[in-house]
């Protein structure tokens, strides 16, 4: 089991979904249930998977947990990209949020190699 809340990827994964949740707050109402729910909710997973991933015993099933995580940071990177040709953010905001998802990918993919490694 890992202390999730001392890892470096888990206070990012929680930085992003507090920017998300910002960002998404100037959506048009009509989004509420749709982009805007599902930008956050993909945020959220993150983080989340973060938790019940360090939660295990198991280094593999920490590893696929690790994995979910990716895999809802490519959500949020279609979700901006979807924000950004609807026109629910500027080009600037787009262009910060996709340095923050892919920093977070980045680290995740290299927090599961490590963890992979013997």
């Amino acid at each position: 089991m890992h202390n999730f809340q001392k890892l470096h990827i888990y206070r990012k994964a929680l930085a992003l979904s507090k920017t998300v949740r910002e960002i998404t707050k100037s959506f048009p109402k009509d989004e509420l249930f749709s982009l805007t729910t599902q930008f956050r909710r993909a945020s959220y997973s993150i983080v989340l998977n973060i938790a019940e991933g360090a939660g295990n015993r198991s280094t593999k099933e920490f590893l696929k947990f690790l994995d979910y995580s990716i895999r809802s940071a490519h959500e949020c990177v279609a979700c901006n990209d979807i924000a950004l040709v609807n026109e629910f953010v500027k080009t600037e905001t787009h262009t910060e949020l996709h340095k923050q998802i892919d920093e977070l990918i980045a680290m995740l993919i290299g927090f599961q190699r490590s963890l992979s490694q013997p």
